[in-house]
């Protein structure tokens, strides 16, 4: 008997090794340790922390984005039965992030405590709910939020990635994101060498100046005016600053803008380390094309909603200042002015190395006399006619030639039909004299400067030649 009771407990043994085996590859296990946990709750007395995504002035809940890093790095968050994965801006890059109501478990020092990500209705505010157990709260508390704060810095410096806000209207999320993937540094943009250094001396005294603001008594923010045409760089220069700075751009999109109000509410939450970019602010002063009036412009450059937040840099374009109300303009609205020029010779040496590897070409002189005729072209027109044209080197110099050279017959041909229509109005007297010899000695330098007399083979095709007629012309008079 003692033999085949042995053999029958050796079979139970193995059967039910199968049978466990088998059910820990299903759920019924997971919900026996659940429900286990769930009994054992409920002899705890809980407490609940919420920590909100806008504190009550609207402004980012540092803590709330410092907490949702740590938790995406959690391994239970990718073991959970459900979670959200989202991609970086490197293609291998994945990240976990709760759904709405999700929870995901956390342990630290033998206390285990509960993560959810709640969503208020109506308002759509969001929330991290933490559960902890009332005496782990006493032993661990402060101890588990300063180990968040550690483990999110440390990843956040591992994997900094810029972010572009952009603000949309009767949202209860104005601002949204995507991550800024703008190219542009200081060492790729086109602007002086000493310019480049004082700018970026400048940035670099402004981050360690924290001390030194609170000292004086002022906000820890610094604004910047870029000025030029369209094309002369201003957008690169934004970027290369947001990169040199490691700072997230807001970028205000005033359409979405309802009133002044709206636009302080906008800036209260934007956060610290940030950019804050106004473009065209000549064309939204002097059109009246916002709703937002000049006291509300003020007040955002400068008022007592501006200094909600530091470490923020504000940067304004325009094409042009001259028409802008001194009020604005003044130090502490606007510290730095910033012109962006069209190209010169020397910019345009930096473009010719930079887009087709060119540091000297025989065609360069050329070049360079024509610029020294004051006739010029944005850096974002030479840049594309270098890009269309990068595979020939000396067919992209010999395009900007022909660029430039018709750059300056339009203006030529500008400046004589202004002279022709004054003369129009007078059609007898010294103003007609006045008008003939200007036009040809207008005419007769234009022909100097570019060499159109030795550039035979070009002669038929250069607008100049066109003007041959109105020097003939003038010369009658």
């Amino acid at each position: 008997m003692g033999f085949y009771a042995l053999i029958s407990y050796l079979l139970i043994f193995v059967a039910l090794f199968f049978v466990l085996r088998w059910l820990s590859k299903t759920s019924l296990v997971l919900i026996l340790v659940r429900t286990w946990q769930s009994f054992k709750d409920k002899f705890h007395v809980y407490q609940v922390y919420k920590v909100p995504e806008y504190n009550e002035h609207f402004q980012e809940n540092q803590l709330y984005r410092k907490i949702s890093t740590y938790l995406s790095s959690l391994p239970s968050m990718e073991d959970s039965d459900f979670t959200n994965l989202f991609s970086g801006s490197k293609s291998n890059d994945i990240f976990f992030h709760l759904d709405a109501s999700q929870s995901v478990q956390d342990t630290f020092l033998s206390a285990r405590v509960c993560w959810t990500n709640q969503i208020s209705e109506p308002n759509g505010v969001r929330s991290f709910v933490l559960r902890i157990k009332k005496n782990d709260k006493k032993r661990v508390f402060r101890q588990y939020f300063q180990h968040i704060l550690s483990i999110s810095d440390e990843i956040e410096q591992r994997k900094k990635e810029i972010k572009l806000y952009m603000n949309f209207a009767g949202q209860n999320e104005r601002w949204k994101s995507i991550p800024f993937t703008h190219p542009a540094n200081f060492e790729t943009i086109v602007i002086d060498a000493d310019l480049k250094t004082k700018i970026k001396s400048d940035l670099e005294l402004f981050l360690k100046s924290k001390q030194y603001y609170h000292r004086i008594g002022r906000v820890w923010k610094r604004s910047y005016l870029l000025y030029g045409a369209s094309g002369t760089g201003k957008t690169s220069f934004i970027a290369a600053m947001a990169r040199f700075l490691s700072y997230d751009v807001y970028d205000v999109d005033m359409s979405k803008v309802a009133d002044d109000s709206d636009l302080r509410s906008l800036l209260l939450q934007t956060s610290s380390k940030s950019l804050i970019v106004v473009e065209d602010l000549d064309r939204l002063l002097t059109e009246k094309s916002t709703a937002v009036s000049l006291s509300g412009w003020l007040n955002f450059m400068d008022g007592i909603i501006s200094s909600s937040g530091e470490e923020r840099v504000l940067v304004f374009t325009m094409n042009g200042k001259d028409q802008i109300d001194p009020t604005v303009m003044r130090p502490g609205r606007i510290d730095v002015h910033i012109q962006f020029p069209f190209c010169d010779f020397s910019a345009f040496k930096s473009l010719a190395n930079s887009y087709l590897g060119l540091k000297e070409h025989k065609l360069f002189p050329q070049v360079e006399e024509i610029f020294q005729t004051g006739v010029s072209l944005s850096p974002a027109e030479i840049g594309e006619i270098m890009i269309s044209n990068r595979t020939s080197p000396s067919r992209a110099l010999k395009s900007v030639i022909s660029a430039l050279e018709g750059r300056g017959a339009a203006k030529v041909a500008q400046r004589l039909s202004n002279s022709g229509s004054g003369r129009s109005g007078d059609e007898s007297g010294e103003p007609a004299a006045v008008f003939c010899r200007e036009s040809v000695h207008t005419v007769r330098e234009f022909r100097k400067l570019y060499g159109l007399l030795r550039l035979g083979s070009r002669r038929k095709e250069e607008p100049p030649l066109d003007l041959g007629s109105s020097d003939k012309e003038g010369s009658r008079h």
